[in-house]
């Protein structure tokens, strides 16, 4: 059963996804010995240990009991292998009290926050919900928290101030910041406004070469972008591993990091071993479905939350599993608009329906029936090898309702979504002196939008833009120069963390196909700062697919919003309006008689 000394060596593996521990016996024959005593130690029911290509399988909820296990199994670990253990180790043994702490700190507020937190310099600027932030924030033995405020209430200062308070308490070092490329440049700023040269904070930018030099630049906070988290993961990592337990980590707009699959969600993940806190920022964190919190709070609690618990496939069932496993362990706090900035104007939407121009519309009809038709000649299996090329094709459908330029070539008459923009325009940029941001998803209609209204003032903030500074620009002329009316930009490129409430109109011409862009996009006009109601108009074409896509899009917010615990309100709109004032006509009416 055992080797000549009585003993079976075995090795400690990670998976190649860095997420999963095997134990692999030093000789094969030995392998069979080795679950035994495995199971013996820590699966008596012989229910959850087994045999695979990789070794023997430890579930994550079992790793923290192999610094205990039979003295005949010898354990060889790296460096790697240690670490993982020892956080889980960790975060078993002081989660219950920091989730104590944090629920304190729900339940009394922000005069219980600010007494934890006395000794953090410039409190003055910081409003109620922000102290709650920096105090959950900054627990002790605290992994990090997800900190899922809704777009637009302070997130960055919040971040900021902990991480000040954890260097003044000699509980950090260093600060890594990762963030979407348009937003990095931002942090540096306010780094500089709400904490003056006190850090040296570097911006990771350039080649990897320059890149690799900026990391040897002695900084106290370096910020980059989501892809630096893998390109430079080894350099990273090397630093990291050299200052352990001294080291904050920030994923901002972490939305971007939902899918466990990504080669971004994995980057980020590995490192995180390597921090002492992490802290997850996002207003829209569940933007298609229950399961994008899985990763976010993984990145805080190493799985303990969500990571060991099997989400049915269902997704109104996830949704129960997932509410509850927040609810009773999820290192979290959220704060929305309408609590914590009282006094912002309201936001309120109205859809413009539009009939297609005529070309149009026989352009959308027949790709319509060609798609159709083509569907039902094929049966499941045809349909699932030629699924992206069917979803190509519906795209296309919504390109026609947009701009059917990017579809034929030789389409030349004015889109419907065009026209409308001229009389929408006219009135409130030339007549009412009204700043406008326009959001649309196609380079074509981005391009004509431009072109069209070059004359008004306008700038454009989308994917053909790349240098950094430019689009930086962009948005200063539109918030600062009186002569720049109209922002034309793309929610994929716009659509997180950009302030632009010097408008207090946006205009949806066409959507992105991913739900977190436009929920992103529409807190550009409505946070902070701004003094005046805002208005959505949605510009949709009348009887086609596009009522469809906006339908699932509002559905997708509103379910988003009662997974974290939202108070969710339709929104207002002329059709939710005229419904109540035609209720209230009718109870009067009832009355009379």
């Amino acid at each position: 059963m055992t080797s000549d000394s009585g003993t079976i060596r075995a090795t400690v593996r990670l998976s190649e996804t860095s997420d999963q521990l095997f134990l692999v016996a030093e000789h094969g024959r030995h392998e069979v010995a080795l679950l035994r005593l495995l199971r013996d130690c820590l699966d008596p029911d012989r229910k959850i240990l087994r045999r695979t290509a990789d070794g023997i399988e430890v579930p994550t909820n079992l790793v923290c009991r192999l610094f205990e296990l039979d003295p005949r199994i010898e354990v060889v670990w790296t460096v790697e292998t240690r670490r993982f253990v020892e956080n889980r180790r960790r975060l078993r043994s002081v989660h219950s009290r920091v989730f104590e702490s944090l629920q304190r700190i729900r339940r009394e507020g922000a005069p219980y926050a600010k007494s934890m937190i006395v000794d953090s310099a410039g409190l003055e600027v910081l409003d109620q919900h922000q102290l709650v932030n920096v105090a959950a924030m900054t627990l002790p033995e605290s992994p990090g928290l997800c900190l899922f405020d809704e777009q637009g209430v302070g997130k960055t200062v919040t971040l900021i101030f902990a991480f000040d308070l954890l260097v003044d308490r000699d509980q950090a070092d260093l600060a890594i910041i990762f963030s979407p490329k348009s937003m990095v440049e931002e942090w540096r700023e306010d780094l500089q406004k709400f904490r003056p040269d006190i850090y040296n904070t570097v911006v990771l930018t350039g080649s990897k070469a320059n890149k690799r030099r900026q990391l040897t630049d002695g900084a106290d906070v370096f910020v980059t972008n989501y892809e630096t988290a893998v390109t430079m993961e080894n350099e990273l990592r090397a630093l990291m591993r050299a200052m352990p337990d001294r080291i904050v980590l920030a994923i901002d707009e972490s939305f971007f990091a939902k899918s466990l699959d990504a080669k971004r969600t994995r980057a980020l993940l590995r490192l995180r071993e390597w921090a002492d806190r992490v802290f997850v920022l996002c207003g829209t964190p569940a933007p298609n479905s229950p399961s994008d919190l899985v990763g976010q709070f993984n990145l805080v609690d190493f799985g303990f939350c969500l990571g060991e618990t099997n989400l049915p496939v269902e997704p109104d069932l996830a949704a129960t599993v997932i509410q509850s496993a927040i609810k009773t362990r999820g290192l979290y706090l959220r704060h929305l608009k309408r609590d914590v900035l009282p006094e912002l104007p309201p936001k309120r939407f109205q859809r413009v329906i539009v009939p297609m121009a005529v070309e149009q519309t026989r352009l959308y009809r027949k790709t319509l029936r060609s798609l159709v038709a083509d569907v039902e000649a094929v049966d499941v299996s045809g349909f699932n090898r030629q699924r992206t090329s069917f979803v190509a094709r519906r795209t296309a459908l919504l390109q026609i309702c947009s701009n059917p330029s990017a579809v034929s070539t030789s389409y030349c008459e004015t889109p419907a979504k065009l026209s409308a923009l001229d009389s929408i325009l006219e009135h409130l940029v030339v007549r009412q002196r009204e700043k406008v941001v326009i959001w649309s998803f196609y380079t074509v209609s981005l391009a004509t939008i431009t072109r069209r209204f070059e004359s008004l003032g306008v700038v454009r903030f989308d994917g053909s833009v790349t240098d950094v500074s430019e689009r930086r620009e962009a948005v200063r002329r539109f918030q600062n120069d009186d002569n720049t009316m109209i922002m034309v930009a793309n929610p994929a490129a716009a659509g997180a963390g950009l302030t632009l409430h010097r408008a207090r109109f946006a205009i949806y011409e066409s959507f992105s196909n991913q739900t977190a862009h436009y929920l992103q996009s529409l807190d550009r006009i409505h946070r902070r700062g701004q003094q005046r109601d805002v208005e959505n108009v949605v510009i949709l074409c009348q009887g086609t697919l596009e009522l469809f896509e906006y339908q699932k899009l509002t559905e997708k917010e509103r379910s988003a919003q009662k997974l974290l615990g939202d108070r969710v309100d339709a929104p207002l709109t002329r059709e939710t309006f005229l419904s109540d004032v035609r209720s209230a006509v009718k109870l009067l009416d009832e009355l009379d008689t």
